[in-house]
């Protein structure tokens, strides 16, 4: 394991990796394979932790395709009021959950999303992200990624869990996760330990589910060529 926090040697590797030239699955792996070089035992609670909710069905029954996305309205990185429905009035809408700002995986994936974003948009398309993180932290992960889609805050993970999608991490990950240097109480502003599973859901015009991706290994995100050709399907 490194001398350094692992958050900080996880800052390199998650640079390194961003760089890559190479699609978002290989970007992932590749920082799945640091974090495990870096810290085997973080990278064996991490398995611990994703065979627990496979067994367990997390995720299962967020929504299905062909089924109705629920609704939202939460506020964006400014304090803005974000509404489904505003969103869905201009054209099919790819809803993205992230755990959090602090996550590499998710700044490797919201960082593609950011380099899609054009062509998404010449498809008549949007993006919306969705995290606990409170509004500041929502501002800076938005800033630093060069994204100009919202960033929304699910305050205490409220809609998460009204999709079956939010998960206690459980006792062993709150520690390592403190260990390597990550305040989750302090970007959520709670100690409930609830992080959301990675998921997105892309959503036609009439509000119903047209493609999902939901894997309670958050090392895995749905594929940007996936995301845009169910995208350019749900027109």
């Amino acid at each position: 394991m490194t001398s350094k926090p692992l958050a900080e040697a996880l800052e390199e590797a998650f640079q390194r990796c961003r760089d890559l030239d190479a699609s978002l699955s290989e970007r992932l792996d590749s920082l799945a394979n640091a974090v495990r070089t870096l810290s085997p035992p973080f990278a064996d609670a991490v398995d611990r932790l994703v065979t627990r909710l496979q067994r367990s069905g997390a995720g299962e029954t967020a929504p299905q395709v062909g089924e109705p996305m629920p609704l939202f309205h939460l506020p964006d990185e400014a304090g803005r009021i974000v509404s489904l429905n505003q969103l869905l009035s201009k054209g099919p809408v790819a809803v993205t959950f992230h755990r959090g700002h602090w996550c590499p995986y998710c700044r490797l994936n919201t960082n593609a999303l950011a380099q899609a974003q054009k062509e998404i948009e010449r498809e008549g398309s949007q993006i919306v992200a969705i995290m606990p993180d409170r509004q500041q932290f929502a501002e800076e992960f938005r800033t630093e990624l060069n994204a100009r889609f919202p960033i929304l805050t699910d305050m205490d993970n409220g809609y998460a869990l009204t999709l079956n999608l939010a998960i206690w991490v459980g006792a062993e990950m709150e520690r390592m996760i403190s260990a390597a240097g990550w305040d989750i109480p302090s970007y959520q502003g709670n100690t409930s330990w609830m992080l959301p599973i990675p998921a997105t859901f892309v959503v036609r015009k009439d509000g119903r589910v047209a493609a999902r991706f939901v894997d309670p290994d958050y090392r895995k995100r749905m594929a940007i060529e996936s995301m845009i050709a169910a995208l350019r399907s749900a027109r």
